[in-house]
This record gives C-alpha cells, sequence and structure tokens, in this order.
C-alpha cells in the first residue's frame, strides 16, 4: 500500500495512478483548498481529488482518499492509521505535497516564507513522522520517495524560500537513509525540473526574470527536451522505480529528474 500525499492533481495524481498500475492500494491526500493568499495559482479542488479516486479505481486498485492539510498533524496521522487499519500495511510513501511562492529573500513577508516552510518542509516532516512507525511495523521493508526539486540542489533566485525548503527534503532525506537502514527501508529524493503542473506559472517567472535579467541563467534549458515542460507521468516512471525492488541498491540518492537540465 502506498501513501501519496498532493495527490489531487498533477504529480501527485500521476503518481498514484501509476503505483495503483504496480499493483498498490492508495491513500491519497490533498489539502484541497487555498493554503495562503500568498499564492498566485489556483489550488486543488474536491473534484480533482474524485477524480485521483476514479483513476485509481480504474486500474482495480482500492482507494481511501481524504482532504487533509499535511500540517495537521492529529488528521495525518488518523488518515494513516485509518489507512493501514482498511488495507493492513503502509510499504511505501510518495511525499509529494508542496507549493511555491516568488520573490526575493529581502522582500518575502513572514506569511510568504511560513507557508512555504510550513507545507513543504514542516508539513513533510509530519507527514514522515506519521508514516513512518507504520512502514517499520509493516517489516517489509519499504521505500520513502521525497519530491524534493531541482531548486533543492541548486541555485533558483526569485523563490530561494522554496529553495531552502527544498533543500531542507535533502537532508531529511539523507538523515532517514541512514536512521532507516536497519530496517532495510530506502529513502531517496527526486529533484524535478520544469513539470508541467499549475504551480508552473510562466507570466510569473517572465515577470521575475524582466525585473531581474540575470537570473534566467539560472533556469537553464533541458537538453532533451528544449522548448517545453516534461509531463508528471514522466516523472512517475522514476516514482514507481525507485517504489519497487529494482533500486534497491539505492538509498540517500539524489535523482535529478530533468532530462539534462542540471548539467548546465
Amino acid at each position: 500500500m502506498a501513501f501519496i500525499t498532493g495527490a489531487a492533481r498533477a504529480q501527485g495524481r500521476a503518481h498514484a495512478v501509476r503505483l495503483a498500475a504496480e499493483g498498490a492500494d492508495i491513500i491519497a491526500l490533498d489539502i484541497c483548498a487555498p493554503v495562503s493568499d500568498t499564492l498566485s495559482y489556483p489550488p486543488a479542488t474536491p473534484e480533482d481529488l474524485a477524480e485521483t479516486v476514479r483513476l485509481v479505481e480504474a486500474q482495480g486498485r482500492k482507494v481511501l482518499a481524504r482532504e487533509v492539510d499535511i500540517r495537521d498533524d492529529p488528521a495525518v496521522r488518523q488518515l494513516v492509521a485509518d489507512g493501514v487499519e482498511q488495507f493492513g500495511r503502509l510499504d511505501i510513501l510518495v511525499a509529494n505535497a508542496g507549493v511555491l511562492g516568488w520573490g526575493r529573500v529581502w522582500e518575502l513577508t513572514d506569511e510568504q516564507w511560513d507557508t512555504v516552510i510550513g507545507v513543504n518542509l514542516t508539513g513533510t516532516w509530519r507527514t514522515l513522522r506519521a508514516t513512518i512507525p507504520a512502514i517499520i511495523e509493516a517489516g517489509n521493508g519499504g521505500s520513502i520517495v521525497i519530491v524534493s526539486s531541482a531548486a533543492g540542489v541548486r541555485a533558483t533566485p526569485g523563490n530561494g524560500h522554496y529553495a531552502a525548503s527544498k533543500y531542507g527534503l535533502t537532508a531529511l532525506t539523507n538523515t532517514l537513509a541512514i536512521e532507516l537502514g536497519e530496517y532495510n527501508i530506502k529513502v531517496n529524493s527526486i529533484h524535478p525540473y520544469s513539470v508541467d503542473t499549475p504551480m508552473i506559472e510562466p507570466e510569473a517567472m517572465m515577470e521575475i526574470f524582466a525585473k531581474h535579467p540575470r537570473f534566467v541563467h539560472s533556469f537553464p534549458p533541458m537538453p532533451l527536451q528544449y522548448k517545453g515542460f516534461m509531463t508528471a507521468e514522466e516523472v512517475s516512471d522514476v516514482v514507481a522505480w525507485l517504489a519497487g525492488d529494482g533500486s534497491g541498491t539505492l538509498s540517500g540518492t539524489q535523482i535529478n529528474v530533468d532530462k539534462g537540465a542540471l548539467k548546465y
């Protein structure tokens, strides 16, 4: 059974559907509501989460879906408990939920900082804290995939709070790989770049680049997809591999899902 956060749409939905196709029952979590007025892109909706449920069930798997904020510790813990009761055990976590904002570091408001750090870093930590005991209890090894970002391995001017949160996830990944090794649980992070999701706001990026043209050099094109975004399903190919037995030699690894962009 796999627990996936941010599962209502985009990468989260793609990961849920792909793991269901691989044979996993799914716990699907998403807030399905606005996180903060400081975020300019539209949030996922209950209808989005319902579509994820439909798509998972179309793969012949069971799904427990719930509208939960990953910052809400009791609600996350309850969902894990309910999922284990319903499906028997927890084997896989895909910690995918996250938000993105823009602004130079010294010009960010407290709410901008607290929203991004609170969801991406603290919320993911709370998800890990709630799920790890159940994965250990299953006694089946298991796999944790933490969805960081290209911003978790390189500088991304214009969203330093986002980068700080994603670098934090890299540190959590590497620490947990050591801490959970004795339980045969592998922990890896993926670092997607330029994925076609509602979080990518070309207009907001162009506004930043127009004001600060030097920033554009930190956002290179992808050699294998020079003028476009990759799909969420392409990222899911990597997630499914990390969740399965074929990646059994990897733990504490950062995988750039970037079609070569981070080599610039």
